[in-house]
């Protein structure tokens, strides 16, 4: 019997390699005007980084989310998503010398914010209805 939605959008593995491709991709492309190989990198190590994000992310907006009572369990979560990936992102795009680093993580780091929010919602809204 293939797998349910429900199951397809909780497994990690789907969130990781969509967030590889989608996001290296990005920062191939934030980075082409740079000769080659620079945007080949920079695509590799934003992808390989989106997805051990996202893994790492949804691990700990998911234990976080679980955790923390009342209002801080809306807010929390996605601050520190979004403060992790920041530091993440730039500290690591800086040693590998990607030439467009503001340009290269713009997107990744509003999709972890759009991510992380809507993720930690829609748990939030699932044990509430336990």
């Amino acid at each position: 019997m293939p797998p349910t939605t429900a199951a397809t959008a909780r497994n990690s593995g789907v969130h990781m390699a969509v967030a590889f491709v989608a996001m290296g991709s990005w920062a191939a492309f934030a980075n082409l005007a740079h000769p080659m190989p620079r945007p080949l990198i920079a695509g590799l190590v934003q992808g390989t980084l989106s997805a051990l994000i996202t893994l790492f992310l949804k691990r700990m907006i998911e234990a976080l989310s679980a955790r923390l009572p009342g209002s801080a369990g809306y807010w929390v979560p996605p601050l520190v998503a979004i403060a992790a990936s920041l530091s993440l992102l730039s500290s690591i795009h800086w040693l590998a010398g990607t030439p467009e680093i503001l340009r290269t993580i713009i997107v990744p780091l509003s999709v972890t914010a759009i991510y992380a929010t809507t993720y930690n919602l829609a748990l939030r809204r699932a044990a509430r209805h336990l």
